[in-house]
């Protein structure tokens, strides 16, 4: 195998696909919320979600495979994901959601 047909294999790979991730926070009462995390350099602002009519949140967006930390910002206020993976810390030890793509 040449070392041509290796670098593009490697550029079509399924581990540099992104795939699309539903976002959803379910907060009724909130008069907006913002999705922010590691794929945005956690910008309070990049991400606005969209108000559903059930009262929840919902964004979708593409990551690549992985691990990624994230937090929903309700009304300002930075709220963990219920239905996260899990939870880890932040660079300054606060607590994220956790959310593995593959």
């Amino acid at each position: 195998m040449s070392a041509h047909s290796l670098s593009s294999h490697d550029r079509y790979s399924a581990k540099k696909m992104a795939k699309p991730v539903n976002f959803i926070c379910f907060a009724p009462d909130a008069q907006q919320v913002f999705l922010m995390g590691d794929f945005n350099d956690w910008d309070p602002s990049s991400h606005p979600m969209k108000r559903q009519p059930d009262g929840a949140w919902l964004m979708q967006i593409p990551l690549p495979h992985g691990h990624h930390h994230y937090r929903f910002l309700v009304d300002g206020k930075a709220t963990l994901d219920p239905r996260a993976q899990g939870v880890a810390r932040d660079h300054q030890g606060q607590k994220v959601s956790l959310l593995a793509v593959s």
